[in-house]
C-alpha cells in the first residue's frame, strides 16, 4: 500500500484562511520538497512545525522517516507525527497508524494503529480505510469482523484505491462478508487488475479460466497469467504454463497478442 508523502491540497485551505507567511512559506517548503531540495524544505517546515503547524509537523516526520535532509530517525517522526495528529491532521493520523502497526520508532500495537487509523479513515483518507478493512478483516487489534472490513474496503475501493478494490473482489469471491457473488468479485479484481495490481490479475485468470462470474475463456485466463506472471507473480506463472496445455498454438498466439496489447494501454480495457 502507498504511503502518504507530504500533505498539500488538504491543507491549503486552512492556511489561506490562516496567515498568509505561513502560506508562503509552506509553499516554499513544499516546492522545494517536491524538486528535492531536502534542505531548504526543512529551512521552511521546521519553523512552521515549531509554532504548531500541523501540515508542516506531518511533513517534518514524512521527512525524519525516509532521511531526507535528516538523518533518518523514527522516533523523532512519531514525535511529528503525534503533534500533528493530535490536532487532527488526517494524514498525521494515518501515518502514526503506520508506524504503530510497523512497530516503528514504537513498540508495535495493533489497538493503538486501528485507533489513528480509525481517525484517519473517518475523515476520509482512503489509504487508512484500506487499513483498517485489513485489520478487522484479520483481527489484528480488534476482533475479526469480515462486514466491518468489507465496509471500509468498499469506501476505499470507491475512492479508487487498487488494493482495496482487490481486496473487496477477494470479498465476494469467499463471502466474506458479503453474499458470495463471483460476478461483483470479477467486477472489483477487474477495477484493480486495471491498475496493475499482479494479484487480481491472476484472480482474474483464475475467474476466466474457471468460468466463475464470466463465461469460461482459456485465452482471458492465459492473457491474465501472462500479465501478472510480467511483474513476477510465480502462481501466475505456473498457472499460464497449465492453462497453455488446453489451449491450441493458436489460442496461445493470440492471448499473448491481447497481453502485448493490454499492456500498450497500461491495462485498460482490455
Amino acid at each position: 500500500m502507498t504511503r502518504l508523502t507530504l500533505l498539500l491540497p488538504i491543507l491549503l485551505l486552512a492556511l489561506l484562511v490562516g496567515n498568509p507567511a505561513f502560506t508562503a512559506d509552506f509553499l516554499k517548503g513544499y516546492a522545494a520538497y517536491k524538486s528535492g531540495d531536502y534542505a531548504t524544505a526543512l529551512r521552511e517546515f521546521r519553523p512552521l512545525a515549531e509554532q504548531g503547524n500541523a501540515g508542516a509537523q506531518n511533513n517534518l516526520g514524512v521527512m525524519y522517516e525516509k532521511g531526507q535532509g535528516v538523518y533518518q530517525n523514527d522516533k523523532t517522526a512519531l514525535k511529528w507525527y503525534r503533534l500533528a495528529a493530535e490536532q487532527g491532521d488526517a494524514g498525521a493520523q494515518y501515518n502514526l497508524g503506520w508506524m504503530y502497526r510497523r512497530g516503528r520508532g514504537v513498540s508495535q500495537n495493533y489497538k493503538t494503529a486501528v485507533e489513528w487509523y480509525r481517525f484517519a479513515a473517518e475523515q476520509g483518507v482512503a489509504d487508512a480505510q484500506t487499513s483498517l478493512g485489513v485489520m478487522y478483516g484479520k483481527g489484528r487489534g480488534v476482533p475479526q469482523n469480515y462486514k466491518t472490513a468489507v465496509k471500509w474496503y468498499r469506501l476505499a475501493a470507491e475512492q479508487g484505491v487498487a488494493i482495496a478494490q482487490n481486496n473487496l473482489g477477494v470479498m465476494y469471491r469467499r463471502g466474506r462478508g458479503v453474499p458470495q457473488n463471483d460476478k461483483t468479485a470479477v467486477k472489483w479484481y477487474k477495477l484493480a487488475a486495471e491498475q496493475g495490481v499482479a494479484d487480481a490479475q491472476t484472480s482474474l485468470g483464475v475467474m476466466y479460466g474457471k468460468g466463475r462470474g464470466v463465461p469460461q475463456d482459456y485465452v482471458r485466463a492465459h492473457m491474465w497469467y501472462n500479465l501478472a506472471a510480467s511483474q513476477g507473480d510465480k502462481d501466475a506463472t505456473e498457472n499460464r504454463d497449465i492453462v497453455a496445455k488446453k489451449m491450441s498454438p493458436v489460442d496461445i498466439s493470440k492471448a499473448q497478442d491481447l497481453a502485448r496489447d493490454c499492456v500498450q494501454r497500461n491495462y485498460k480495457s482490455c
